[in-house]
């Protein structure tokens, strides 16, 4: 059985993959931070912490590069994929019976390697993806995976919180163990053909990795890529950033806000996911991804307005919120498709992970630029100021040209 041959069985491998990927997420983002405060422990140690395991995913492309190299008819993207899983496993077994507080030492160091496997198994997916997925499928495809990623960080993240006190974090930790573990049954039955030839490892195609990637970063397109990733995506990163905050000082309750980022955001989001990679894969790339960007930035400017003019109370800010969510969802599955086209199968860990890291880098500087002008400003400037620097991205977009791999390229390799 080739899972991978067909249609179904593709999106539904790499959803699963992205639901295992999501679910660690979910708890060391969400659920992890409230768990070591409930233990005692002090709020500098806890973001610490949570700053530290950012940075595997912040640097992840730096060892993109040998993912890509390092492959031959034994060893391929899934060995890749299988052995990360493994190791995101077994740094997480140890914490089911280590006390958070009292080996706070040991979990953040088997935290920080957890983090850095599973940015490897991400790179690996994506790179995997790229090689086996048809272009016409991938915004689809993406969709999927975003739907899978937010059910995982949903449920490891929100409902483990619901449950810790029930169960304890030794058996949320068991299960996010089996969830990982488990999944890798899949991998077996992902055999493909007729994928880009992996490099191998003898010098020689060492230096054609090397060429290639002097090739990707002299290309204007890449660069172009670069700045529309750090920069599209600035009016709902910084809105994302304050829109908890914003709800509280609207006057809307603990628990409906809850309700909200719990139920709302998630059910918005998929749903966005799912639509606009369909969309995307109909309509082409480049048109979904600028209806997309208008989207949200039409409701992130309209509750800018409404904010300075002080206009509508009550639900009006979660409507245009949760109307934003749904933009967000539509506008990431398009614009993750979109990179996949520009990458160069030869270089689809390396390249794919740039691309991405510029996506994580728009997120850092919009938030804190968001965030200074909200402080200084006002939420509604700061809505307004940073949906203008995301339309700013339309005319890199409208330069960007998708060339197809050529079909000399395309060959049967290690998977």
């Amino acid at each position: 059985m080739n899972i991978l041959a067909h249609r179904s069985g593709r999106r539904a491998f790499f959803t699963v993959l992205y639901l295992c990927e999501g679910a660690p997420i979910g708890f060391v983002w969400w659920a992890l931070p409230t768990l070591l405060r409930l233990e005692g422990l002090e709020i500098g140690a806890i973001t610490g912490l949570t700053a530290s395991l950012v940075l595997p995913w912040t640097l992840k492309f730096l060892w993109a590069p040998l993912v890509d190299a390092w492959r031959g008819p034994r060893w391929g993207y899934r060995a890749w994929i299988g052995s990360a899983q493994l190791l995101m496993g077994l740094s997480l077994a140890p914490l089911i019976w280590l006390d958070p507080v009292a080996d706070f030492s040991w979990w953040r160091l088997l935290l920080l390697v957890h983090a850095t496997a599973a940015a490897t198994q991400d790179v690996a997916i994506d790179a995997l993806a790229i090689t086996v997925v048809p272009p016409e499928e991938r915004g689809t495809l993406n969709g999927a995976m975003q739907a899978g990623m937010l059910v995982g960080r949903s449920v490891f993240g929100g409902g483990a919180l619901l449950v810790l006190g029930q169960l304890g974090r030794h058996w949320v930790l068991a299960a996010l163990l089996a969830l990982i573990l488990g999944t890798m049954a899949l991998l077996p039955l992902a055999a493909h053909t007729g994928a880009v030839t992996a490099p191998g490892r003898s010098a020689g195609d060492a230096r054609a990795l090397v060429a290639h990637l002097r090739e990707a970063m002299r290309s204007r397109i890449t660069w172009i890529a670069i700045a529309f990733a750090l920069t599209s995506a600035a009016a709902f990163e910084s809105a994302g950033q304050l829109a908890g905050p914003y709800l509280v000082d609207r006057g809307l309750s603990q628990r409906d806000i809850g309700l909200f980022f719990g139920i709302g955001v998630v059910v918005a989001t998929v749903t966005g996911g799912l639509v606009g990679g369909r969309l995307s894969d109909l309509w082409g790339r480049r048109r979904s991804v600028s209806l997309f960007l208008l989207g949200f930035v039409g409701t992130i400017a309209a509750l800018g307005v409404a904010d300075i003019a002080h206009f509508g109370g009550g639900m009006l800010p979660v409507v245009l919120l949760g109307a934003t969510y749904l933009a967000i969802g539509l506008f990431t599955a398009a614009s993750y498709a979109l990179f996949m086209d520009l990458t160069d199968p030869k270089l689809a860990g390396t390249q794919f992970s740039t691309f991405m890291a510029a996506t994580n880098g728009c997120e850092a500087w919009s938030a804190w630029a968001g965030g200074r002008l909200a402080g200084n400003f006002g939420y509604g400037t700061s809505f307004l100021v940073m949906s203008a620097v995301s339309l700013l991205s339309l005319p890199l977009l409208a330069r960007l040209t998708i060339h197809p791999a050529p079909a000399s390229s395309r060959s049967t390799p290690a998977a």
